[in-house]
Order: C-alpha cells, then sequence, then structure tokens
C-alpha cells in the first residue's frame, strides 16, 4: 500500500511570473500582426472590402469556443507547457500562412482567400490552446496575495507586445510589398517560438497525467462544470461584462469625430488616452493587491463590482457629452472609462486565478476554457453589435450625438448587470485541489502502535477538506 500524495506546481516568484507575461506577449503579437496590419494590408493596399478582413477576424474569434476542450486536454495530460508550445507553433503557422495569403490575394484573389480562412483556422486554434493553458499554470503557480500583480504584469506585457509589434512591423514594411509582408510575418513568428521555448523552460514542474480507470469524457467533464454555480455565474459575468468593454471599441473614435469635431490624428491619440487609462486602473489594483495587502477573493469581488459601476458611470458622462457636445471634457471622460474598465479587468482576472481551483479537482483547465471562450465570444458580438447599434440608432435619431448616447446608455446599463452578476459571485475561499484517484489504493490499515484507536485513514475523505485526517 502507498500513502497517498499530492502532485503539486511550485509557487512561480516575480522572475518567473515575467516569464509567462513573456509568453503573453508572443502570443499577442502574432495576433495583433493579423488583426490589424493583415486589415490595413487588404483594407488600404489591395483596396478589399473592409468586411473580408472582418469575416476573417470572427473565424479567430468563433474558433475559441475550443478553449474548454484544449484546457481539458492540458488536464488529462497533467501538464499545461505542451498545449502552450504547440499553439504557439500552431499560432506562428498561422501568422505566416495569412501572410502569405494576403500576398496572394494580390494576384489570385480567390485562391489567396481560401489560404486566408486556413491561417485565421490555425491562429484561433492556436490562441485557443496556448492561452487557456498559460492563463492554467499561472492560476496554479502563482500564490494568492500575487495574482491582482501577476495579472497585471502579463497584461501590461501582452500590451506591450501589440505596441512593440505594430511599432516594428510598420517600420520594416516601408515600402511595402508582398515578399517583405511575409518576410516580416515569418520573422516575427520565428522570434515569437523561440522566446517561448527560452520562456518556459524547466518553469512547470513535472505533472501528474489522469489515469485511464479516471478519465472523464469531455461533454460530461464540461456538464459537471457548469454545474457548478460559482463557474456558470462567473461564465454569465465575463460575457455580460466584456460584451459592454468591447461594444465601445469601434463607436468611440466615430462619436469624437462626428459629435466633437476630432480630426483623425486627435480621435486616434483620444485612443491613447484610453489605453493610458485602462493602464492606470490595472496598475492601481495590482498596488492594491499589493503582498501586504493580501487582497482576499471578497476584495478582488469588490473592485471587480466597483469597477463594473465606475465604467457605467464613465459611460453615462458620455451619454452627457453626445447632448452637450464640445463643452464636454471628452479626453478626462475616457481617461476615466479606460481607468475603470482596467481595474474591472484586473480584478477580474485574478479572481479567475482563484476560481480555478474551486470546484471538482482536475478540472482547472475546462473552467478557464469556458470563461476564455464566454470572453471571445462576447468580444465577437460585442464589437459588431456596437457598429450596427449606432448604425440603427443614428438612423432612428437625427441629432448624432443623442444617437451615440444612446449606445453608450445600453453599454451602462450592460455593466451595471456586470456589477450585479459579481456581486451574487461566492467569495468562499478556494480548497486545496485534491486528486481523488491518489487515494485509490490507500486502503485503511491497522495501527500496531494504538490498537484501540480508530484508524485514521479509515476515514471518509470528501472533496474540497482544507487539511488531511490528523
Amino acid at each position: 500500500m502507498t500513502a497517498p500524495t499530492i502532485a503539486t506546481q511550485r509557487q512561480l516568484g516575480w522572475t518567473g511570473i515575467v516569464r509567462l507575461g513573456l509568453v503573453q506577449a508572443c502570443i499577442g503579437s502574432i495576433v495583433v500582426l493579423t488583426t490589424s496590419t493583415l486589415n490595413r494590408v487588404m483594407v488600404v493596399e489591395l483596396a478589399l472590402p473592409a468586411l473580408l478582413p472582418g469575416l476573417l477576424v470572427a473565424i479567430h474569434y468563433a474558433l475559441q469556443i475550443l478553449r474548454p476542450r484544449m484546457g481539458f486536454g492540458s488536464d488529462q495530460s497533467g501538464r499545461r507547457t505542451p498545449w502552450i508550445v504547440g499553439g504557439i507553433l500552431m499560432l506562428s503557422a498561422g501568422g505566416v500562412v495569412s501572410a502569405i495569403a494576403t500576398a496572394w490575394m494580390a494576384t489570385a484573389p480567390t485562391s489567396g482567400l481560401l489560404l486566408a480562412v486556413l491561417g485565421f483556422t490555425l491562429i484561433g486554434v492556436g490562441v485557443s490552446a496556448a492561452g487557456t493553458s498559460l492563463l492554467v499554470l499561472l492560476a496554479k503557480s502563482v500564490a494568492d496575495h500575487r495574482r491582482a500583480p501577476a495579472a497585471t504584469i502579463v497584461w501590461i506585457m501582452m500590451i506591450a507586445g501589440f505596441a512593440v509589434t505594430a511599432g516594428v512591423a510598420g517600420s520594416l514594411l516601408d515600402p511595402y510589398s508582398p515578399q517583405r509582408l511575409v518576410e516580416v510575418a515569418s520573422g516575427i513568428s520565428a522570434i515569437a517560438v523561440v522566446t517561448t521555448l527560452l520562456a518556459l523552460f524547466r518553469l512547470e514542474t513535472d505533472g501528474a497525467p489522469v489515469l485511464a480507470e479516471d478519465r472523464t469524457p469531455f461533454v460530461q467533464a464540461l456538464r459537471r462544470v457548469w454545474d457548478e454555480p460559482d463557474a456558470r455565474q462567473f461564465t454569465v459575468f465575463i460575457f455580460v461584462s466584456m460584451l459592454a468593454f468591447s461594444a465601445q471599441d469601434l463607436i468611440l473614435e466615430p462619436f469624437a469625430g462626428l459629435v466633437f469635431g476630432f480630426t483623425p490624428g486627435e480621435s486616434t491619440r483620444l485612443s491613447g488616452v484610453q489605453h493610458s487609462g485602462v493602464l492606470a486602473g490595472m496598475i492601481v489594483v495590482a498596488l492594491a493587491g499589493s503582498r501586504r495587502a493580501r487582497p482576499t477573493s471578497e476584495t478582488l469581488r469588490n473592485w471587480t463590482v466597483g469597477g463594473c459601476i465606475a465604467s457605467a458611470l464613465a459611460l453615462l458622462g458620455l451619454v452627457a457629452g453626445g447632448a452637450l457636445g464640445g463643452e464636454w471634457p471628452l479626453k478626462a471622460n475616457v481617461f476615466a472609462l479606460g481607468a475603470a474598465n482596467g481595474a474591472f479587468s484586473i480584478a477580474a482576472i485574478a479572481s479567475m486565478m482563484q476560481l480555478a481551483s474551486r470546484g471538482e479537482t482536475g478540472r482547472e483547465g475546462v473552467r478557464m476554457g469556458l470563461w476564455g471562450a464566454s470572453q471571445a465570444i462576447a468580444f465577437g458580438i460585442g464589437g459588431l453589435g456596437g457598429a450596427v447599434a449606432s448604425d440603427l440608432a443614428r438612423r432612428v435619431i437625427s441629432d448624432t450625438g443623442l444617437a451615440y448616447g444612446s449606445v453608450f446608455l445600453l453599454e451602462g446599463l450592460l455593466f451595471l448587470a456586470a456589477a450585479r452578476l459579481a456581486a451574487a459571485i461566492s467569495t468562499r475561499p478556494a480548497t486545496p485541489a485534491v486528486a481523488l484517484h491518489d487515494f485509490r489504493d490507500a486502503a485503511p490499515q491497522a495501527d500496531t502502535r494504538h490498537p484501540e484507536k480508530p484508524n485514521d485513514q479509515s476515514r471518509t475523505w470528501k472533496r474540497g477538506e482544507r487539511h488531511a485526517p490528523a
């Protein structure tokens, strides 16, 4: 008979967190290349309809419904690193294929489009595999008091990956040529793969795979996770909050131009003001989540609820700006909106890291995948829905400012609904995960030292107990 053992992932220090942040930056660098640079080349250099890259990006979002299945696979294997590396390889291949397809569209539009569908399919699957497993590894290997700062570090590095890639790719693509586009995409993808391999080298401890007799079919595992009240409530919260968050993306700059008379350069700088606010909000929550503060689940929930309410109030300010026009302090309002968005999003991510281990053991990947799929679907629907809603409002309401204001009001109501959903999430502490198959052979043994004493190992172990029998 063997004593029960539990395989655990060692906790990471700040260096390990930064290494995971580098991997997140690599994911972001390839995604921004395909969703931004290739989008511009299709519309400007190739004079193709903007709907075309929009549909290709929609493929990338739609395929992220595979995230729960990817998380389930990493749960079964017991290790996240192979899934992250495999996802990065597929994502990098998708980036190169998409660039080749874009270059090919100049001479063979139909063939290039078909190849682009393949490329964006690889991107969607790669992001699902790498992104989901990376978040699970982060959740399982970072101490509670470091989760808010860790989430901030990782997301800031992802944003840095966006910015650096956009800047470098932009400078290398001038003067533009199809061959140069493929070379730049190939170089960025190769750098992402090498950086990921170096960052993950010996970072994860060996995990214990689920034994054949303990395996659960994916559909059953997903159903059981969905039946967990916390997981289901958090899934709905993510969908509603991300729907509100993404719906503003495509209408804020047109709003500034049509209502406040901003030039294209001024509206672009306004977007920079918003991103600065997002960064500020993230940093505030990270500082609040420092080691000295040791934030609890309740603290993170309060930040999440407060950030959603603040986002709703900032959107209400944009409603007032639509009515008042140039008299309204638009830049300050947009900065406040960004700060509120940044605060709630980082608090929600830190809460996600805590909630991933709450519930049935060995389902962290399925939970994280479910939440990631909810976010991706909300982003896809929200971006398109916000644009459609603004067009419909402008057709019905003659005053442009009031038309946009009605859409911002709807987004604010969504944030209030998200705040109510977040407030209902349980804040009980997550219990350490216990692998049930580790105890399958732990039969009761006689206590020869104290025959009169009941056998300790004969006690029934219940899922979720915080400590072993004494």
